[in-house]
């Protein structure tokens, strides 16, 4: 009997600890696609100059409490996307977790259409919409690593260069049936300049993330 009662009193306060870290769980936004780019095709300022809009976005939607930095890799230095985005898990502007480790972030992760989302909560132009904005720099590979000569020479490139892609939306033309629906590396860019961008499908958009 004494041991039917203990047994019980530690399962209602391992139920009681799970209730208690799932109503603490902070939801806030932690992930978002930028509304806007910096109006120079690829050149971010570097990842740097890509940080800080980030941040400045995140202040404007009420979210600068946090640390900022873009899902973005670089050459020299090497940098990988993956290695500067913390652990997870992340949500979006609607509370809305996409993803609870790198491991899920780059295997099956909840990234649509519908959840890969600006940080106005905003849904993104994909694939059929006017214009198409779908295209997302990222310089990575679907494991979130440097592609070599695609990082629109480590973001300080407005011409020349080009830039690895991923497709927000999960949808476009690549006839890869992989590649096109890769959130993080779809195709490169025919450049780094705005015009070269919009051609085929992008605006100088990127992915954020909170660090911490």
């Amino acid at each position: 009997m004494r041991k039917r009662i203990l047994l019980t009193a530690l399962l209602s306060a391992t139920v009681l600890v799970a209730a208690c870290a799932t109503m603490t769980e902070d939801k806030s936004m932690s992930f978002f696609i930028t509304s806007v780019g910096t109006g120079k095709g690829g050149d971010l300022g570097g990842l740097a100059g890509a940080d800080a809009h980030c941040q400045k976005l995140a202040a404007a939607a009420g979210a600068g409490n946090k640390t900022w930095h873009a899902y973005l890799s670089t050459e020299n230095p090497p940098v990988n996307a993956r290695d500067r985005i913390g652990k997870g898990p992340w949500y979006n502007a609607k509370g809305v977790m996409i993803a609870s480790s790198l491991d899920e972030l780059h295997g099956t992760n909840k990234l649509t259409k519908e959840t890969n989302i600006n940080e106005k909560g905003g849904v993104v132009n994909g694939s059929g919409d006017t214009p198409n904005t779908h295209d997302i720099m990222t310089g990575s590979t679907p494991d979130g690593r440097v592609v070599a000569g695609a990082t629109c020479n480590d973001w300080t490139a407005s011409s020349g260069s080009s830039a690895m892609v991923g497709h927000h939306d999960r949808n476009g033309t690549n006839p890869d049936p992989v590649a096109n629906v890769s959130w993080n590396s779809s195709h490169k860019t025919p450049g780094c300049d705005t015009a070269s961008l919009a051609r085929v499908g992008g605006a100088g958009l990127f992915y954020c993330f909170a660090v911490k």
